[in-house]
């Protein structure tokens, strides 16, 4: 409990900092840009209305302040350390089999760090069999990363800008295609990796990526990123299922796991558990590696 109360205390500090008053070493408060001054206007992307109540019924923090968006600033401040620390800005995420709910986690994900007065955030829906990010957000895109890949549709009449998430893009997957695996590894996708990556130096680049145990597309994706971030089902991911994944994972980075669908039995703290529990434990030994675990 102390430990969560802890976590909290440093989630109120990141609302603090974002909200424009930090302190540096020696404890002086010093001010910040805002939100609003950095604004960016995006003029030849699509911009596109989000529907603020029905993002809200699909788990899409938009404003709330509750200790499921404490959970997501305390998972963007760990991932950007880990990000800055190896001047690396792409990170797929995966997970061992479906259900885990990785998508949300990556939406989630990316409007908490596009809020972040550094960053601008791209989200690419790389799930080119069963695309889902298009469907969180409800709207229609005529064209995808898939038509990128198979029709050479320019990356401008891809690119969706949900309004009333500063900085924050998408790239929807297209259409389903049956031959993803081979093209999410050809040097066309590779290729598309790097532009995106370096259009902006401040942007961050976060791919949705199919489950590692379903298909081979995971895997022959992940050599165009920096690292990858694990989502785990509590109560449903099988021992065996980690282990199989953390074997595909091998010669890979792994930047972190998030443990999903956790709650505690406090009412204070609602959904979030932040202590270290066995599925970290398990897959710090698979990983050899010492792997945060976040619960939200």
């Amino acid at each position: 409990m102390e430990r969560i109360k802890q976590a909290l205390e440093l989630a109120r500090q990141e609302r603090q900092k974002n909200a424009g008053v930090a302190t540096n070493k020696t404890g002086t408060v010093k001010t910040q840009k805002s939100v609003a001054e950095q604004e960016i206007q995006y003029t030849e992307t699509r911009s596109v209305d989000m529907p603020v109540r029905e993002l809200r019924e699909k788990r899409i923090i938009i404003d709330q302040q509750n200790a499921i968006s404490d959970a997501y600033r305390l998972l963007r401040t760990q991932i950007l350390q880990r990000l800055n620390e190896k001047n690396w800005n792409t990170l797929a995420i995966t997970s061992p089999g479906s259900g885990a709910g990785k998508s949300l986690t990556a939406i989630n994900l990316a409007i908490s760090l596009a809020r972040e007065v550094d960053n601008t955030v791209l989200l690419v829906d790389a799930n080119l069999r069963s695309p889902r990010i298009q469907n969180y957000f409800n709207f229609h895109s005529e064209y995808g990363l898939s038509d990128y890949l198979s029709n050479d549709v320019a990356l401008g009449e891809m690119l969706v800008h949900p309004a009333g998430i500063p900085r924050f893009v998408v790239l929807p997957a297209g259409h389903a295609i049956s031959n993803s695996s081979e093209m999410l590894s050809s040097p066309k996708m590779n290729r598309l990796v790097e532009e995106l990556k370096s259009r902006y130096p401040s942007r961050i680049v976060l791919f949705d990526l199919p489950p590692l145990l379903e298909s081979s597309d995971a895997l022959a994706f992940l050599p165009n990123v920096d690292a990858s971030l694990v989502v785990v089902e509590e109560g449903e991911t099988k021992e065996q299922e980690l282990r199989q994944a953390f074997e595909i994972l091998q010669g890979n980075e792994v930047i972190g796991t998030v443990l999903n669908k956790a709650y505690t039995r406090d009412r204070d703290y609602g959904a979030l558990d932040v202590k270290q529990g066995m599925f970290s434990q398990l897959l710090n030994k698979l990983s050899k590696k010492s792997l945060p675990s976040w619960m939200s």
